[in-house]
């Protein structure tokens, strides 16, 4: 029967198998992905609206927010017209047809932008010309300000500009992705015809050029680029005169579709689709608000685009520029300095580095980045690896990592000292797909044993493995994170990682790296749950024993943090366990598809956004357990990627105190008086940042810190 799922007896719930979705449920429980995306966006834009925030931080946020939507843009809007145009879109789970989301999110990504526009000219450009920092046009210059500039645009910009003409003999120019462009209607001054021309801003050139001249730290003047380049157009357009500059840029459809049937010709075929990227069928054009109609008639038309995907902003375009002013160094303006300190058991002693294996002979380490830091922890843990001479192999997953990695370094030097050194690189890591490719050539060369994962899945689990003769025996020590092997993004990524010598752990990486590198069977795995068999249905196994466990009177919760909740067999299993009672608290940084609070549905479920100076990145997974809790930390978030496309891994919290500190961390995200985002049954986030009394709610970041702070010197 439709309707509501019927609550079911305690004699009933003893006795649940898996369940069976899509049967029990009304057909609207589920919230559209992408306008909660787009919902996840507005409240990266909140924080830049917030005027108790740092001044530099809130221009931080406001170009992460445009970093943000162009990433959306190019993959995720670009996907849905791509499998419209193909035939192949089908109905949302949210229960929209393809073109209804499409206009959906059209229209919000139209009000989310001119809102973001809005907030920069209206309320940041004062606040930071208050501060001395000021982003001015070429009118407000000074004569001395001008002639340094042309002698700047003469000698660094002048060299590298190309003026592509448009005319019978010149056809329209290809206008390349995130590009920003100056679209010019020049008149020949013989013939006094006009013609359109267009000039790409260099994109590696400051987006905003600093004006010589300045005096100290607190007077720091900007002028956009675009305006220095539209000065000087003459000198592109000998004998004509220029009438006309506006400017525009276009996104493109940047998502890859590489043939994975050959996997020893990956590297070659994905070195082609990144070529090919910069030419895919354009999703978005932004203009600016004073582009004459027949300029943009003639983009539109030339760019084969829908009038709907036109977006009219105030200059300057392509706030992503402001992450040069972001990083001014103006302490005052910024988050007061967080003091990474060591995880209290790998600190040294007496002034000696501890050896990390010595510390996992005795008990696990449960580290919380960047809390704790990364250099004297996960990175330490692969370099104390690849110098000690008892070490006899290495093996170690790499999806994302820095341009200079001392992860990569180490496994070279292990390399190169004789040890087996195995790293999967996992190529397809979204945009860092050159930079894997050439890190996964360079460790090839120093000897290390390069693969590339299981043909048609990404390898997503953040796993290093290390083997070490002691005695007469091999022990093995494992690292198991939520976060990527990159010590640049672990400074700002919030992310938990287990460090253990258990045999059950080490056994089960074992088993998995040889899945990965040969042709070993499946296997199972005694303290992981592995995707892409076995972490959905193993969380439903979980999910569903909390619903046995409530039933006869035991301690029953689910608890989950994740980056994104859309899977819908997750999310009807957690139906189930609401509507029988069981206590759920989610917290979730960007997409969640769940309604919490609808009656006789979710009214047991509560989901919580926490976003500040750290990007929420870790992904935990909590069960009471009836009493014998069991709790997860791993790379896998709740969407059928993760779950069905990707390798990834979960693994068992086993001590007490581990589990303690992590039930504790959703303690403080849960909480009433803790600031965050509270998501209604309707899509919609309310910001809780303020108590009913007008004081301040606690920041959770800021309160993390300060409780790692204070155990520093505890070994307890």
């Amino acid at each position: 029967m439709r309707g509501k799922i019927a609550c079911m007896s305690s004699e009933e719930t003893m006795a649940i198998s898996l369940p069976n979705f899509g049967t029990e449920f009304d057909a609207d429980r589920y919230l559209d992905r992408e306008l909660s995306w787009l919902a996840f966006n507005q409240r990266v834009l909140e924080l830049a609206e917030d005027p108790n925030l740092y001044l530099l931080e809130r221009v931080n946020f406001l170009a992460i927010f445009a970093s943000n939507l162009d990433e959306f843009f190019m993959v995720r809007v670009a996907g849905l017209k791509r499998r419209i145009a193909t035939g192949l879109a089908v109905t949302s789970s949210s229960g929209l047809s393809p073109q209804d989301v499409l206009s959906k999110i059209s229209a919000e990504a139209h009000r989310l932008q001119e809102r973001h526009a809005g907030l920069f000219i209206d309320v940041i450009k004062p606040a930071m010309k208050d501060q001395g920092i000021r982003i001015v046009r070429w009118s407000a210059l000074e004569t001395e300000e001008k002639s340094a500039l042309h002698e700047y645009f003469q000698n660094q910009i002048f060299p590298v500009l190309t003026p592509l003409a448009v005319d019978p003999a010149h056809p329209f120019p290809y206008i390349s992705g995130l590009s920003l462009n100056l679209a010019v209607v020049v008149r020949n001054i013989e013939t006094g015809k006009e013609h359109f021309a267009r000039v790409k801003v260099p994109p590696l050139l400051p987006r905003f050029v600093r004006i010589p001249g300045n005096k100290g730290v607190a007077d720091a003047r900007f002028v956009p680029l675009e305006d220095v380049i539209g000065e000087f157009l003459g000198q592109l357009f000998p004998g004509m005169e220029v009438l006309q500059q506006h400017t525009f840029r276009v996104t493109r459809n940047e998502d890859l579709e590489v043939d994975e049937d050959e996997g020893e010709n990956l590297l070659l075929a994905l070195e082609k689709e990144l070529l090919r990227r910069r030419f895919g069928p354009p999703v978005r054009l932004e203009v600016a608000n004073d582009i004459n109609p027949q300029v943009l008639e003639l983009l539109i038309r030339e760019l084969d685009i829908s009038d709907e995907d036109v977006y009219h902003l105030p200059s300057p375009l392509d706030l992503t520029g402001l992450f040069e002013i972001a990083s001014l160094k103006r302490p005052e303006l910024h988050y007061p300095q967080h003091h990474v300190i060591t995880n209290r058991f790998l600190q040294p002693v007496e002034d000696k580095d501890v050896s990390i294996f010595s510390v996992l002979r005795q008990r696990d380490v449960l580290l919380h980045h960047p809390y704790e830091s990364f250099s004297t922890s996960v990175q330490a843990f692969v370099e104390q690896a690849a110098a000690d001479p008892k070490v006899l192999a290495i093996k170690q997953t790499l999806y994302r990592t820095s341009g200079d990695s001392p992860i990569v370094d180490a496994l070279i030097a292990a390399a190169e000292a004789g040890k087996q050194v195995l790293a999967l690189v996992e190529i397809k890591a979204r945009f860092d797909e050159q930079n894997n490719i050439a890190w996964a050539r360079k460790l090839e060369q120093a000897g290390v044993h390069v693969v590339y994962g299981i043909v048609g899945l990404k390898t997503h689990c953040k796993l290093a493995l290390v083997i070490r003769q002691e005695g007469n025996q091999l022990k093995r020590y494992c690292h198991v994170g939520t976060g990527n092997y990159n010590p640049k993004t672990a400074r700002y990524y919030e992310d938990y990682g287990l460090l253990t010598s258990r045999d059950a752990v080490g056994e089960d990486l074992t088993k998995l790296f040889n899945q990965l590198s040969g042709y070993a069977p499946e296997a199972e795995f005694k303290s992981l749950l592995v995707s892409p068999n076995g972490v959905r249905e193993g969380l439903v196994e979980r999910i569903e024993s909390e619903v046995a466990f409530h039933a006869a009177g035991k301690d029953a919760r689910i608890r989950i943090k994740v980056n994104s909740l859309v899977d819908e067999q997750i999310i009807d299993s957690l139906y189930r366990a609401s509507c029988a009672g069981v206590k759920i608290e989610i917290v979730v940084r960007g997409m969640c598809a769940l309604k919490p609070g609808v009656t006789g549905l979710s009214e047991n479920i509560k989901v919580r956004s926490v976003l500040g100076r750290y990007l929420e990145h870790s992904r935990i997974f909590a069960f009471n357990g009836g009493g014998d809790p069991a709790v997860f930390i791993g790379s896998a978030d709740m969407m059928h990627r993760n779950l069905d496309r990707r390798v990834e891994a979960l693994v068992r919290i086993s001590q007490p105190d581990h589990i303690r500190e992590l039930n504790a961390f959703f303690d403080l995200c849960m909480d009433e008086r803790s600031s965050s985002w509270h998501l209604a049954s309707d899509g919609t986030w309310a910001r809780h940042q303020v108590s009913a009394e007008g004081t301040a709610l606690i920041d959770v970041q800021d309160q993390v810190m300060s409780e790692v702070f204070s155990k520093r010197k505890s070994r307890i």
